[in-house]
């Protein structure tokens, strides 16, 4: 129960990168007054909280219908989690949490950015989508351990919408400095997850006994 706890948590906060996110979220809310910035991040947080669990209700389902195998996806997942993490490491836009320069043009041009880009991609981005479906599968079969899992995504999202409200101030105390030592380490972190994920499927998969 706690591994998974742990496990969940390390993945989730690596992906969604709270702290990176403030960052954009402080630069495309810089004209809004702080009551309208406390808006449009409870609302961002909520909208993404919404999708991101009903991804850990319906993926398993989604699987199923897919015919992919928990082997596939712990392979998959595990990948898409290694790139991840590998350009979080050496500081490269990924893009699983951030926008191009068109959708950057689009968001600054929006008054209400909570739901584009905040809410989605940035919070509930493709990297944290598939690492809840990736957790809820791992936990199929345990209804307590799947409890877990979804109380660590509340969790992830209650320190995303603290991060947020406190962008301003939190960028303050840590610096760039201080952000880009955080993600590097969570960068090193989920590159290890992930590689533990690949080297699962694969063993479960039965490709070494062949």
């Amino acid at each position: 129960m706690g591994e998974i706890a742990a496990v969940t948590l390390a993945t989730l906060f690596a992906t969604v990168s709270p702290i990176d996110i403030s960052a954009i979220f402080a630069a495309l809310t810089a004209e809004e007054t702080a009551k309208e910035r406390r808006r449009i991040a409870r609302r961002a947080v909520t909208i993404a909280t919404v999708v991101l669990l009903t991804f850990a209700l319906v993926g398993d389902s989604l699987l199923t219908a897919l015919g992919i195998s928990m082997a596939a996806l712990r392979t998959g997942g595990g990948i898409i989690l290694l790139l991840i993490g590998i350009d979080m490491v050496f500081a490269r836009s990924s893009g699983a949490n951030s926008t191009t320069e068109t959708e950057d043009a689009e968001a600054l041009e929006r008054r209400d950015v909570s739901v584009f880009p905040m809410a989605l991609p940035l919070i509930a981005g493709p990297g944290s989508m598939g690492a809840i479906i990736l957790m809820m599968a791992h936990a199929k079969g345990d209804v307590s351990e799947q409890i877990v899992v979804v109380s660590c995504i509340l969790v992830i999202m209650l320190i995303t919408l603290g991060c947020l409200l406190a962008a301003t101030q939190l960028h303050r105390i840590l610096g760039l400095t201080g952000v880009q030592v955080i993600t590097r380490v969570m960068g090193v972190l989920l590159c290890a997850l992930a590689v533990q994920f690949m080297f699962d499927g694969i063993a479960e998969s039965g490709l070494l006994n062949h």
